[in-house]
């Protein structure tokens, strides 16, 4: 698994239901054997990687309920998201950014473009 090992990626702070994805190479099969051959990819527009980080979730609006005695902070809640680090993510690269950051490439994806996941229960 590619969990977040390096100490330039612990500073990186993912927004939103985003999630980093560092992608896996075409024929790169996983350890139960799914992988995606290669016409799929130029075809369907269709890439796999590992999650390395995930944002903190969905926003949920807090009521406006405003007393007297509470604090001005507004404390937001999350919607956690679905994907974890460490799960392979097969998704769109429709809804996918594409970034180099420290001369390797990654995909900022949302949720809703992650079509499948693989877990491996043992993490």
């Amino acid at each position: 698994m590619l969990l977040v090992q390096d100490n330039k990626l612990k500073k990186l702070i993912i927004i939103g239901d985003r999630i980093l994805i560092r992608p896996s190479k075409p024929n790169e099969r996983t350890s139960s054997g799914l992988y995606l051959p290669p016409g799929i990819h130029e075809k369907e527009k269709v890439q796999q990687g590992y999650i390395i980080k995930t944002g903190p979730g969905y926003a949920i609006p807090l009521p406006v309920e405003n007393e007297p005695w509470q604090s001005e902070e507004e404390q937001v809640k999350y919607i956690p998201l679905q994907a974890k680090e460490g799960d392979l993510a097969i998704f769109l690269l429709s809804g996918a950014t594409e970034v180099m950051y420290e001369g390797e490439k990654y995909f900022i994806v949302p949720q809703s473009a992650i079509l499948m996941l693989e877990r491996d229960e043992e993490l």
